[in-house]
């Protein structure tokens, strides 16, 4: 649609424009609605984030019972909508912050807001596998904090040579049996405390030179297929989850260059706040978040991001 093409404009214009819809911007939306700003969600296609493909979620707060990570998606998205966020399920394809009020298209409309909030997540990085997707929330996960209690008793591998693969291996020593971390070369990449750490550690294994070509498993995760990357020689090693810790990657393509980003990709936020390099763009969730990338954390950044709009826009006369 282009910026003089005939449109309700002023349905498509709303005080708080938020684009992503995972805890972060569900969160956002419940927060600035109740204060009758009258939010709009770019929802998007793949809605819910990173939790609509997250079987079991038990560690957040109020679901003694646990709940299905689509599950508890719905309930946010249903509480945002008791009052009154309106929902787009559209992707955003052009985001305009040169001006205000900032411009957000999707292939088919464009929308409008006085304050704009990020909430578009970031993406695990995989290893591309049939067999990984296959399996993922079946022995298969990105997230060790997450998921790592549900794998008690039982033998693990981590695939990565980073910090994070480090973190998450030595947090799954809490409840494997054994973690083996597979790292396609001879030496690790993590800062030399985690090396130390891990290397230390009675509970950790290393497959060196080694990168997975397939995971095993009918049902259920049984173990993996390795290839030494030196003698292409293959071998099975028997495990019953298989963690992915090669990084994530923001979802940030459409801010690349219009928001101050940090180094890995992650847009830069003031300490202590959701306020983004332009005034009126509050970024809240795991776009901003390179560190803990939790739901919980997510949805607290959203509440942030929500109370930091509403009075920025007071400052501005537009509540």
């Amino acid at each position: 649609m282009t910026p003089n093409a005939p449109s309700d404009a002023k349905s498509n214009h709303t005080r708080v424009l938020i684009v992503g819809s995972g805890p972060a911007g569900y969160t956002a939306a419940i927060y600035a609605a109740r204060a009758g700003l009258e939010p709009i969600v770019l929802a998007g296609f793949a809605f819910g984030g990173q939790l609509m493909i997250t079987t079991d979620v038990e560690n957040y707060p109020g679901y003694p019972e646990g709940i299905t990570g689509p599950g508890m998606m719905e309930d946010l998205q249903k509480q945002a909508e008791r009052f009154g966020t309106r929902l787009i399920f559209e992707d955003a394809v052009r985001v305009d912050c040169s001006a205000r009020p900032f411009r957000v298209e999707t292939d088919e409309e464009t929308f409008t807001g006085d304050a704009l909030v990020i909430a578009t997540g970031a993406s695990a990085r995989w290893l591309g596998l049939d067999s990984e997707k296959r399996l993922t929330n079946l022995g298969v996960s990105a997230c060790a904090t997450c998921d790592g209690a549900l794998f008690r008793d039982k033998p693990l591998a981590v695939v990565g040579g980073g910090d994070t693969a480090m973190e998450e291996a030595l947090f799954l020593t809490r409840f494997a049996t054994r973690v083996t971390v597979i790292h396609r070369r001879a030496e690790l990449r993590a800062s030399k405390i985690m090396q130390e750490r891990a290397l230390a550690h009675e509970k950790i294994d290393f497959a060196w030179n080694s990168e997975v070509d397939e995971v095993l498993g009918d049902e259920f995760v049984t173990g993996v297929r390795l290839s030494d990357r030196e003698t292409g020689e293959k071998r099975d090693l028997e495990v019953e989850g298989l963690f992915i810790a090669i990084g994530h990657q923001p979802n940030t393509h459409l801010f690349t260059e219009q928001l101050k980003l940090d180094e890995n990709g992650y847009i830069d936020i003031l300490p202590g706040t959701t306020r983004t390099s332009i005034e009126g763009v509050f970024a809240c969730g795991d776009v901003a978040d390179p560190t803990y990338r939790q739901a919980v954390t997510a949805a607290g950044t959203g509440c942030m991001a929500a109370i930091d709009s509403e009075r920025w826009l007071a400052e501005k006369g537009l509540e």
